[in-house]
């Protein structure tokens, strides 16, 4: 799939808030918890639980959330097929770091080993 600018802009203007309960939700219902899902946020973008809440508080952006993240080194490693993009595909930065996201979750999800998920080795 083709990802165009207006793609791009509403992912820059979504809100991390609007979709961290749809976050929950899947891992949730595939047996997995809240505290995976934040170990996988926190390994992605180093934000603690309490950064992450005021983070969903301040009702801040995909823009501004990844803009504070610190993004782990072997980030580069996550690629694959994700809502029907190919994650090694985007160019969009801020585009791709959402799908890493979108990725880690599924993977959660799906119940891979989170040394899997981590990228450990």
């Amino acid at each position: 799939m083709k990802i165009t600018p207006e793609h791009n802009e509403r992912m820059a203007k979504m809100t991390f808030a609007s979709v961290y309960p749809h976050y929950i939700t899947k891992v949730e219902r595939k047996g997995r918890t809240k505290e995976e899902l934040h170990q996988v946020i926190e390994w992605l973008t180093g934000f603690n639980d309490s950064k992450l809440q005021e983070l969903i508080d301040e009702k801040a952006t995909f823009e501004i959330f990844f803009k504070n993240a610190e993004l782990n080194p072997k980030a580069n490693l996550i690629t694959g097929v994700i809502c029907g993009y190919r994650i090694e595909e985007i160019d969009n930065p801020l585009t791709k770091q959402v799908r890493y996201l979108d990725k880690l979750v599924d993977e959660l999800a799906k119940g891979k080993k989170m040394e899997k998920i981590l990228r450990v080795k």
